[in-house]
This record gives C-alpha cells, structure tokens and sequence, in this order.
C-alpha cells in the first residue's frame, strides 16, 4: 500500500506526524548511526592486529554508507524529524570510518614510517578531512565532491592489500591529504547526475570485487589478479570521471564568463 504524500504534508503543515512515518525515520538514522559501533570494531581490532577483519568492517560502514541517503530520501526522514539533522549525523559517522579508524589501523599495524613521522603521516589525513568536512560546499548543489573526499579507508584498504611499504604508504596519504585543498570536483557515485547509471553499477561490483579479495585474504598468498585489476581498474574510472567531469565544467563557466 503506497501512502500518501499530500495527507502527509498536510499532517506536516499541521505539526502532526504519523507515529509510523517518525519512527522509520529514527530506524534509518540509527542504521546511519551504526557506523559509529562499526569504527569502535574497526579500532578493536586493529589493535588486535587483525588488519583483514577491520578491513571488512569497513567494507560494511561503506555499504551503510552508500544506502543510508538513499533510504533517507525515500523515506523523508527530514519532514518526519526535523529537528534532527541527519547530515551532521553522517559527517561525524563518516569522519569516523573514512578517516580516524583507517589511519588508527595503518599506523597500529606497522604500516607507516616508524617513530615521530608514522604520528605526522597518520596525523595529516586528520588534519586535511577536519577542514573538509566543515567546508559548507564539500558537497555541491549538483552532487559533486569538491576536494578530494577523504576516502582514506580505500587508501587504506589498498596499502593492505598490496603490502605496500611503509615509505609508498606515507607518499600515497600526502598526496591525498594535499588533493583534500585541490578543487577538482570528485563524483558522488549515488548522486552524480552524468553516468549515474553506470557508476552505480560498477561502484556494486567494485564492492562485491573487494569482498571478493577479503575472501581470498584469509588463505596465504595474494588475492587472484583478475580481481585486483578490476578493483584498480574501477580507480582509473572514478578518478578519470572525475577529472573529465570537472574540466567539462570549467570549460562551461569559461564560456559563460566569455558570453557574459
């Protein structure tokens, strides 16, 4: 039975919201919350040393991640709760996840230089998503990130895979740390008008690729290379979309500013 969204908006003018309509919005900002409980695992278990285990748990804060604003458009969880802002909740979940857990794991895992630098290196990603998470137009009003979005926990997530060392992992977080400032616009793979079919399509199966490989790091030796290359492969595409889609904007606002 679908309901109906104008007795919905009228009950909303009036105040009155159904107790039904208010508590499946509090179900989807508790399943956005739950990614809070899933950083507290991730840092378990890095200290646990189990680097694969942290490795799915964020696998999982990324699936939530990746369905909660969806769940919470469908569901209009703002009209039934409008006290409560949602977004705020996922900034500190996703600052949490994308950010200080992985670096907590690469640095409690030996994976960043020893000493005084590994603190700088892991210290720097903190420092660079702090000042991005609080910028009022990270996100753009046509669904672009701008500034690189502080995906640490897939830098994380190749560096162990890959073993990469120590020194390789430390360039890869300063690149990224500085990309943070750099205003390229990055896509939003579930909001991203252009392509937005395909990048959702590959964006599962990049997803369930990394499932895949966490799988095959259970048993020694490397995961296959088939599955490897697709997971990097799905790299070239975001990061080469995200390039031509913000040049082809720029090349737009020059012409505008040509015209004008």
């Amino acid at each position: 039975m679908t309901e109906d969204p104008v007795s919905i908006e009228e009950e909303n003018s009036k105040g009155i919201n159904p107790p039904w309509f208010r508590l499946r919005a509090v179900f989807v900002h508790l399943y956005t919350a739950s990614g809070a409980v899933l950083a507290l695992l991730i840092l378990f278990a890095a200290f646990r040393g189990e680097a694969v285990e942290a490795l799915w748990l964020m696998l999982i804060t990324l699936l939530i991640d990746s369905t909660d604003g969806l769940l919470a458009r469908r569901l209009r969880v703002s009209e039934a709760l409008p006290f409560f802002d949602g977004a705020m909740l996922d900034n500190i979940v996703d600052y949490m996840t994308y950010v200080l857990a992985p670096m907590v794991l690469l640095w409690s895992g030996g994976y960043l230089p020893d000493g005084d630098w590994g603190v700088v290196v892991a210290a720097l990603p903190l420092l660079a998503s702090s000042y991005q998470f609080c910028r009022v137009d990270a996100k753009t009003d046509d669904h672009f990130f701008l500034g690189f979005p502080s995906y640490f926990n897939v830098v994380a997530f190749y560096v162990i895979v890959f073993g990469l060392s120590p020194g390789t992992a430390a360039a890869v977080l300063v690149v990224c740390s500085l990309l943070v400032f750099v205003p390229i616009r990055y896509v939003y793979p579930t909001r991203t008008a252009a392509f937005r079919g395909l990048s959702l399509t590959l964006t599962t199966l990049w997803l369930a690729c990394n499932a895949a490989i966490l799988f095959q790091m259970r048993e020694p030796g490397p995961p296959d290379s088939p599955l490897l290359g697709f997971s990097l492969a799905y790299l070239i595409y975001y990061f080469g979309l995200s390039l031509y889609l913000s040049g082809k904007l720029l090349e737009a606002r020059r012409t505008q500013e040509r015209e004008a």
